[in-house]
Parts: C-alpha cells; structure tokens; sequence
C-alpha cells in the first residue's frame, strides 16, 4: 500500500532517549510522500534533557517535516472534525501518555489528536518505549492492545535483565505498521526480539 498523499498526524511524547531512533522513520514517511502533521506533547515543547535541547527537537521536526509543530489543545483540536487525519502515530509513546490514554485521560494535544482520529474511526498506531509496561502498566498496555482503532508498532524487551519491565517499539517498523492499520489490520508478530 502506497502512504503517498496520506495525511498522517505524528505524537511525539517524551521518551527523549527513543528519538533517534524515531527521527529517520519520520523522514521515510516523508520519502513516501505521505502529508505528515507533527504534533507534540507540553514536554517534548519545553524540556531540555542529556540527549537534546527542546528547541532543536522542535526545529528538526519542523525540518524534516515542513510544518510548525501542533503543540496545544486548541491546535490539536481540529483534527477531528475540520481536518481529519487518515491515521495518527505516537512514537515514542511514554508509558505515562499510554496510561493516560487507556484511561479515557486527554491532557496534551498529541492525546487530543489520538481522541480526534479515533472519533473519527481512523486508526491511531502506537509506539511504545516505556520502562513499566511489564510492570504496573501492564494492564494499561493490555487494555490498548484490546481496544478498536489502536494499532501497535511491533515492539520486544530491549534491556532484559538490566530493566526486565522495559518494552521499546522496533521503530524501523513504524511504516510498515501504518500501511497494515490503514487497513484495520494489526501488524504481525506484535511481540518481537527487540535485538535481533
């Protein structure tokens, strides 16, 4: 399936560590001609960590893209009704967004756009990087996987013995799994080695 002239809302939220490996995924989209709308959370807007300043972030995204970052409520909005999107990714997906959203919780606009394209019965694809998801989000990951229009890119235990909770997304996935969700069909296997 070909992604050229879909309109594909991208999350990100703020597992900095996880945007390496998300950055070039972000550029295939482009490759395929797909019309790709950044969003960001509060966090990836303003917090400075080890592995990047938040306004470098903020411009590389906007470079790579050539849109200005949707990074509030009222910007997020319109994607639901005035502008809807063919399908939403949220890559990373911190465990702390993940649990929000299993829980109907809707406080950043990368959250409100995920509300908005499932509103709209479109398919919202979700990569996770989280240390907890075998852990006390568990249930949270689980309720996702169960639930219509979510879409998962295949993820594995990317640190075993070290962080034996930890579950991280094979992000080289990412656009493989949005041709699969396009089609309302969940990527397979969904459970992977992390580390091949």
């Amino acid at each position: 399936m070909s992604l050229e002239g879909k309109r594909i809302g991208f999350g990100f939220t703020g597992s900095h560590c996880t945007y390496d490996q998300v950055f070039p995924q972000l550029e295939r989209l482009m490759e395929q001609k797909a019309e790709v709308v950044p969003i960001v959370t509060y966090t990836v807007r303003s917090t400075d960590t080890k592995f990047g300043n938040a306004e470098d972030h903020i411009d590389k995204i906007e470079k790579i893209t050539g849109k200005s970052v949707i990074s509030t409520m009222q910007e997020a909005e319109p994607l639901g009704p005035k502008y809807p999107l063919d399908c939403m990714v949220i890559a990373p997906l911190t465990g702390n967004s993940l649990s929000k959203m299993a829980n109907a919780l809707t406080d950043s606009p990368v959250l409100m756009a995920a509300k908005a394209t499932m509103r709209n019965q479109s398919p919202v694809v979700l990569g996770i990087s989280t240390n907890d998801a075998l852990g006390l989000n568990g249930v949270n990951l689980m309720r996702l996987m169960a639930s219509k229009f979510i879409y998962f890119i295949p993820y594995g235990q990317d640190d075993p013995h070290k962080k034996p909770n930890s579950l991280v997304a094979k992000m080289d996935l990412l656009s493989e799994t949005v041709e699969s969700a396009l089609q309302f069909k969940q990527l397979q296997p969904v459970i992977v080695p992390h580390h091949d």
